[in-house]
């Protein structure tokens, strides 16, 4: 009410209260009575006056009610944080696990045949070309064009064009990398969310009583470890397709060389082995954070206890 709003700007400016009192009509139309002077002002001539004298301190009083506001949001944000951390931990972590043991068990997994990820290179071999000889055994020159003018000069960037079309993707480890991408990112999300969560449990650095504040950084410590790894899993994948175009393209420039085939073979057995080590790591690193927090849950919630607990 108006009443209220004009209360909450005396006790915010400084000003006396046995000076000001306010007082309702029946047409609900606030005013203020000087008590001193009698002097009948309305609350908008009344707040003009303050906005005038008071400059500084009604500025002063916005900006801390926009500042309270603020750390509301933030306080609601952590709180918000730390619910949805206990859920993954309690409910999302488990469900991740059984979901990561059933993907390892499937053929495109457990099977572990290299030759199935093997690809042929649409690179033909080309034919030795025979060298045409004339009798006298100089080599016949190329004619020169009679017309000069009528050639064409076409000028542009060379490009060289494989004969068969362009050489594919390895479509069985694009599958796998298909599958496995979202579960590292899932892994690099998931674990930032614990280590927030952890960061808003320390508490305020005090002098003894820090064997729970030592478990919550080692704690700390290991989730940032995972998040680690999980950032370098990610960079692996996109590695490979370089590294893989890199020798593709000796390939091209040397169709002869049977050693830039094979090395294009082995290195799509590494990154099979690769994937499939990786997966297993997504799945171990939850199973090893689900164990070591949960085992851990009272300490890193309660790292100090109370002086009165420990009296009993």
């Amino acid at each position: 009410s108006s009443n209220n709003f004009l209360e909450k700007f005396s006790r915010n400016l400084d000003f006396n209260p046995t000076i000001y009192r306010y007082t309702e009509t029946q047409t609900s139309c606030f005013k203020l009575h000087v008590s001193t002077t009698g002097i009948l002002i309305k609350p908008k001539v009344w707040l003009y006056l303050i906005i005038l004298t008071n400059k500084n301190k009604l500025k002063y009083f916005f900006i801390r009610s926009r500042m309270a506001e603020t750390s509301d949001k933030v306080q609601e944000y952590k709180d918000s944080l730390k619910t949805k951390a206990e859920q993954l931990l309690l409910k999302g972590f488990p469900e991740k696990i059984v979901k990561l043991n059933e993907i390892l068990a499937t053929p495109k997994f457990s099977n572990r045949d290299l030759t199935e990820v093997h690809q042929e290179l649409n690179v033909a071999i080309p034919e030795p070309i025979a060298l045409n000889h004339s009798e006298d055994g100089h080599t016949n020159k190329r004619k020169r064009v009679e017309n000069e003018e009528d050639s064409t000069n076409i000028t542009g960037t060379k490009v060289m064009i494989l004969p068969n079309g362009p050489i594919s993707c390895n479509k069985p480890l694009c599958d796998m990398i298909h599958i496995v991408r979202p579960y590292i990112i899932q892994l690099l999300e998931d674990s930032n969310l614990l280590k927030m969560w952890i960061s808003f449990m320390i508490p305020k650095i005090e002098d003894g009583n820090n064997f729970g504040v030592s478990i919550q950084e080692e704690t700390l410590g290991e989730i940032q470890s995972v998040e680690s790894e999980a950032a370098a899993f990610f960079d692996q994948i996109s590695r490979y397709f370089v590294s893989r175009g890199k020798i593709l393209s000796k390939v091209a420039k040397y169709p002869h060389i049977l050693d830039y085939r094979r090395a294009v073979q082995e290195f799509d057995e590494k990154e099979y082995t690769s994937l499939w080590l990786v997966m297993c790591e997504v799945r171990n690193r939850y199973c090893s954070l689900h164990d070591l927090v949960i085992k851990n849950l009272e300490k890193i919630k309660r790292p100090r206890s109370s002086n009165a607990e420990s009296l009993y």
